[in-house]
């Protein structure tokens, strides 16, 4: 008797992306489609009730985002796998969706193997990563950062708004001096040399919230 396909799910808000995967899986009886959700909310919503084995699950999505989506998948204790299949590969956004419970991590310019190689294995609780994010959490496991003081994102935010040093240390009540030492040490722990990679790099780390 031949295996029962993994039945997926697809949460995405782009239409034409959504009918391009349904299509992709149409003709394979390894898969079937369910359905598709246009948000994260939705994808909640029919998760609840189709419990697919597999989510493929995009990131940036209105009402409720793809990281949302899946902690809250994790705490109604639904257990389809969720596979993010996104076009970011930033820490800003893999380390969130791996810490909230991904199973795996996929971008979209995957090739149709691939896709259906990562959806078996998270199908099978295995983790499946893209090799760019593959490299980027391997980097963090042997590099970790050394996380800023609360004073030193305070800094930086103010940073990020324009302010120069002595702005700076006239917003915070301290001296222009204590001001640049500060600076320093978080170029250090950011491995940069000056305020606009400084500011580039905590972006990127999700130290500073999107304006």
């Amino acid at each position: 008797m031949p295996d029962a396909p993994i039945r997926l799910l697809i949460a995405d808000d782009h239409p034409i992306f959504r009918d391009g995967l349904r299509g992709m899986f149409a003709d394979d009886p390894a898969f079937e489609v369910l359905a598709e959700a246009e948000n994260g909310a939705r994808a909640v919503e029919l998760a609840r009730t189709l419990q697919p084995d597999v989510i493929l699950m995009d990131l940036r999505m209105p009402v409720m985002n793809g990281v949302a989506a899946i902690k809250e998948l994790t705490r109604l204790g639904i257990p389809s796998r969720v596979l993010v299949l996104t076009t970011y590969d930033t820490d800003r956004d893999v380390l969130p969706a791996i810490e909230a419970g991904a199973t795996g991590y996929l971008l979209k310019d995957a090739q149709r193997d691939e896709l259906a190689r990562a959806i078996t294995a998270a199908a099978r609780g295995e983790t499946a990563l893209s090799p760019s994010v593959a490299t980027r959490l391997l980097g963090r496991v042997r590099t970790p950062d050394t996380p800023l003081s609360a004073r030193e994102l305070e800094i930086l935010h103010l940073i990020s708004q324009g302010n120069n040093n002595r702005e700076t240390a006239a917003r915070l009540f301290i001296s222009e001096a204590t001001v640049k030492t500060h600076i320093l040490h978080l170029y250090a722990k950011l491995g940069v040399n000056d305020r606009a990679a400084a500011v580039a790099a905590a972006f990127q780390r999700g130290l500073l919230p999107l304006e």
